[in-house]
């Protein structure tokens, strides 16, 4: 999850896509010193539009059903966007898949992430 001033956005693995897809949710949580936590979670949900809450602890966004099936069943989709009002402004919400870096980095495991379209096969 990343949230700069009135946006987040999220980035989901290949398994967490397959998850969504198959009509399940997916969470994690980070958790700081003295005991607080902060987590999103991702769902599919019978709305109009993407729209997001937050409840103090965890940032729930939820997706339309028919876009998050679309969505998880076509390589070619790469993100889910939306806009929710803030009365005084707009929240963008961004779900999309995460990618592979181009240039790995040591400790970091690329291996449940999508292959990255920057990424040429050599002959």
């Amino acid at each position: 999850m990343r949230i700069q001033g009135d946006s987040v956005r999220l980035r989901v693995s290949v398994s967490e896509v397959q998850r969504l897809g198959g009509g399940h949710s997916v969470a994690c949580r980070t958790r700081f010193p003295g005991g607080a936590a902060l987590g999103y979670r991702l769902e599919g949900a019978e709305v109009d539009a993407i729209d997001a809450r937050f409840d103090g602890a965890t940032v729930t966004v939820r997706v339309p059903l028919d876009a998050l099936h679309d969505w998880s069943g076509r390589p070619d989709l790469v993100s889910l966007s939306g806009r929710a009002d803030l009365g005084d402004g707009e929240l963008t919400l961004l779900v999309e898949k995460d990618f592979a870096c181009l240039n790995p980095r040591p400790g970091e495991d690329d291996g449940d992430r999508f292959v990255n379209p920057g990424t040429t096969a050599e002959a």
